[in-house]
């Protein structure tokens, strides 16, 4: 369905005034309190469902389901970002008032490079439909190893991207505040800080091979697989701070996300013999994932509570 030139630009600003508004709001080193967090996290919820009432009206129903199934999806696949993000924050012994900085610059580029990537899917899938089928098999594939790997762990230490990156990029070895190049003599240097963002958004990037293809099995319009991916991408930063003492709870978690990348792949296979319209698709998504919470939470009832960050 085309979308009008203004409802682009009109989404456009909406975002760049909330992410200037949350720009402002932290001045300086800040750490970001658990009451924040979760205020936070509900503003960007209400914000993306009240854009989502916008696409039902203006658009229609169908697109209104489509987009909230999309943003369901990248929004709930986003929990395991926040695993990576916790361990990467450890391994470089980040300072928890500088968390909020990294993230939100990550988020800025992740925008940019969401925005390239759903490009270059929509236009494969209009000139080559077969590549659905290829997208589909891949979801099939990543969500049988992730049922079957959820004991993995990222091994930073030995990444060759890491390594490389070490070997190539003019690094410093201490933080300098909440800077991100600092100058030594006559070369311009990048803090571990820097150094965190790139390893931040390079994450993102490789989480997106998974999240986007999945919203293409729900839909091949590109306004409404970009918005979805968008509104929830800016509710990451929020999220993490509410669920970087949580994730350790969420123990079943992954298995609900490899059945849900198991059933958006096998969507895409079949739909060349079969359709299953999206609400069906919003219902398993939403029961999935609150099954799986459900039991987490309740299997970890007893687990200490793990110290604030």
């Amino acid at each position: 369905m085309s979308v009008s030139i203004w409802f682009w630009v009109a989404f456009h600003v909406g975002v760049f005034v909330a992410l200037a508004i949350d720009l402002l709001s932290f001045r300086g080193p800040h750490t970001i309190t658990l009451r924040s967090a979760v205020r936070r996290s509900l503003i960007w919820i209400a914000l993306s469902l009240a854009f989502n009432v916008l696409v039902w009206r203006w658009q229609g129903a169908d697109q209104g389901i489509d987009f909230f199934t999309g943003y369901l999806i990248e929004y709930s696949l986003s929990v395991d970002n926040i695993f990576v993000f916790v361990l990467i924050f450890a391994y470089f012994q980040v300072p928890p008032q500088y968390e909020h900085r990294v993230l939100i610059w990550g988020i800025v580029g992740a925008l940019v490079m969401r925005g390239i990537m759903i490009l270059i899917g929509v236009t494969l899938v209009a000139r080559f439909h077969f590549v659905l089928y290829i997208f589909g098999a891949f979801l099939v594939v990543t969500g049988v190893r992730m049922l079957f790997a959820r004991s993995e762990q990222l091994d930073l230490e030995n990444n060759f991207i890491l390594r490389s990156a070490r070997r190539m990029l003019p690094l410093t070895n201490e933080y300098h505040g909440s800077k991100f190049i600092v100058r030594k003599g006559t070369s311009i240097c990048l803090t571990p800080l820097a150094f965190v963002l790139i390893v931040i958004d390079v994450m993102d990037l490789i989480f997106a091979v998974d999240s986007i293809p999945a919203v293409l099995a729900i839909t091949q319009d590109t306004f409404i697989i970009y918005t979805s991916n968008i509104c929830a991408i800016l509710g990451l930063r929020s999220l993490y701070f509410l669920l970087a003492n949580l994730v350790s709870r969420f123990v079943y978690l992954r298995i609900g996300l490899a059945v849900i990348l198991f059933f958006v792949g096998a969507k895409m296979i079949a739909a060349r013999w079969m359709h299953i319209p999206n609400w069906i698709s919003l219902a398993v998504i939403v029961v999935v994932l609150t099954i799986t919470i459900v039991v987490s939470v309740v299997a970890t009832k007893d687990q200490p509570k793990a110290p604030a960050r």
